[in-house]
């Protein structure tokens, strides 16, 4: 996910955690969740599998051919019809399968991130030559979707009516995959959805995240010498610093709770060669949408006025835009109650002392207790839930349809996204663990609907109340084609 989601807390304390030992008030699963459970666990060591296949894979978004293909063929051999290729993106899908009402969709994320490629060992070990890593798990996302859909179908499979669909989601990770998908009205015959992402914890509750919008700034100026002939040039290095002063103190004046980054991508090749070309990537998130684009409006005035003042050009392309996570309490409770059946997880001697070696690469404030994998945390509704401090492409889809989601502990407790940390677990059985249970309580989750109608009519009409009546929905990229290209 972007550093994104409600799974990316760095700090769990054992406060607000009930141990899954202390389940005897959580209702013994019946008979259907049973046999869920039973077929998962007996199916782990495949599932197991396909996430290390894609872990290897490490492909970056837009680019996830092998990893798509791969979760496609499962879901064919397990009797879904699959539509590859959707909304103009190679490696989107949809796999269905089943009929009527209800109508529930399941997410699917696959793409990896650059940088983090390192092997699965508790110390850092880079792997030379790969361009990614799956430091946000993805991986194992996308495992658990295809799983949890697969169990799904069995079910309806046994004489039940309704639909499963799994959405193969590509580039979450700066792409904006699902915005797409939604633009293309690939949810609008969708009940609910369900999603889940790997964190250092095990929760469901009603949080919610920063909507977030990036562009790349592109400046151009006149090459010359830079001793020689200096004052012919116009250096397009300048326009990127000038256009990332102004924004630096324009931080200022923002909303505090606005979060702005940014790197320079190119800045030229050479010291004597005054620069004609530049680029800077940034991104701009905030928990309201009109207020990032309004501060988006002024990270554009800047770069306006940095090429006047620098004699450059400067144009800019949108690359990404996600809305905010729209939470639903109603449907966050039943995930919840669903997690506490399925508990978290315990570690073998071997994964505690992997976990144990990681742990000891943290700073002191990052710090807890490794035994925190097996806790589930206390639910926590949309007014005692923080808004995380990441942004993700499900929040699109949450304004189409009444969508919850979860995050299990993938990764040793106090790790962040986005490190070799969580890119190393995601390659091992800790993370497969978190998996499993992602896996069974996305399951669980789609069969309390299926049977209980009258959830989804409750879930809908919250969704309606917080959505509003004169909702329209407008992609924050505009009306551009997918960013194919946006990792290469």
């Amino acid at each position: 996910m972007q550093k994104h989601l409600l799974t990316l807390a760095l700090l769990l304390p054992l406060a607000g955690y009930a141990q899954s030992a202390k389940k005897s008030a959580t209702p013994a699963p019946d008979k259907d969740k049973q046999a869920v459970i039973t077929s998962l666990n007996n199916r782990f060591a495949e599932y197991a599998g396909i996430s290390k296949q894609i872990w290897d894979f490490a492909e970056l978004g837009y680019q996830e051919e092998k990893s798509s293909l791969l979760l496609q063929k499962q879901l064919t051999k397990e009797g879904f019809d699959v539509k590859a290729g959707v909304a103009g993106i190679p490696t989107a899908f949809v796999a269905t399968y089943g009929s009527g009402k209800p109508v529930i969709g399941i997410l699917a994320e696959y793409d990896a991130l650059p940088g983090l490629a390192t092997e699965a060992k508790p110390e850092f070990t880079p792997i030379q030559g790969q361009k990614g890593g799956h430091g946000c798990g993805h991986n194992l996302f996308g495992t658990a979707s295809v799983a949890a859909g697969v169990e799904v179908k069995n079910w309806l499979k046994a004489g039940h009516t309704g639909t499963i669909k799994v959405y193969g989601c590509p580039a979450e990770e700066g792409g904006s995959g699902k915005v797409y998908m939604v633009r293309e009205g690939l949810f609008n015959d969708v009940d609910v959805v369900l999603h889940w992402h790997p964190g250092s914890q095990n929760a469901a509750d009603a949080g919610t995240s920063l909507a977030n919008k990036n562009a790349k700034f592109r400046f151009r100026g006149i090459a010359a010498h830079a001793a020689a002939s200096p004052e012919r040039g116009r250096s397009a290095l300048d326009g990127v610093e000038a256009m990332n002063f102004m924004v630096n103190i324009m931080r200022e004046h923002i909303p505090s709770d606005t979060r702005i980054h940014y790197v320079i991508t190119k800045g030229g090749e050479a010291p004597n060669v005054v620069p004609a070309f530049a680029e800077v990537y940034y991104y701009a998130r905030h928990k309201d949408r009109d207020i990032l684009q309004s501060v988006w409006k002024r990270i554009e005035n800047a770069a306006e006025g940095a090429a006047k003042g620098t004699g450059t050009k400067v144009e800019w392309e949108v690359l990404g835009g996600v809305y905010n996570l729209l939470p639903n309490v109603t449907l966050a409770e039943v995930m919840h109650k669903n997690l506490q059946t399925v508990g978290g997880i315990t570690y073998t001697p071997e994964e505690t002392a992997f976990a144990q070696k990681i742990s000891e690469t943290f700073g002191e404030g990052q710090k807890v207790p490794i035994t925190n994998a097996a806790l589930v945390k206390d639910f926590r509704d949309a007014s005692e839930s923080a808004t995380s401090g990441g942004s993700t492409d499900v929040g699109d889809v949450s304004w189409a349809v009444p969508t919850v989601g979860l995050q299990t502990a993938t990764w040793v407790p106090g790790s962040s996204a986005h490190s070799w940390q969580s890119t190393a677990a995601s390659g091992m059985t800790i993370g497969q663990k978190g998996m499993l249970v992602a896996a069974k309580t996305l399951a669980l989750t789609a069969l309390d609907l299926y049977k209980t109608p009258t959830l989804i009519e409750k879930a809908r009409a919250e969704w309606q109340q917080k959505r509003g009546a004169n909702f329209n929905y407008e992609a924050l990229l505009g009306d551009r084609k997918p960013a194919l290209d946006y990792r290469k």
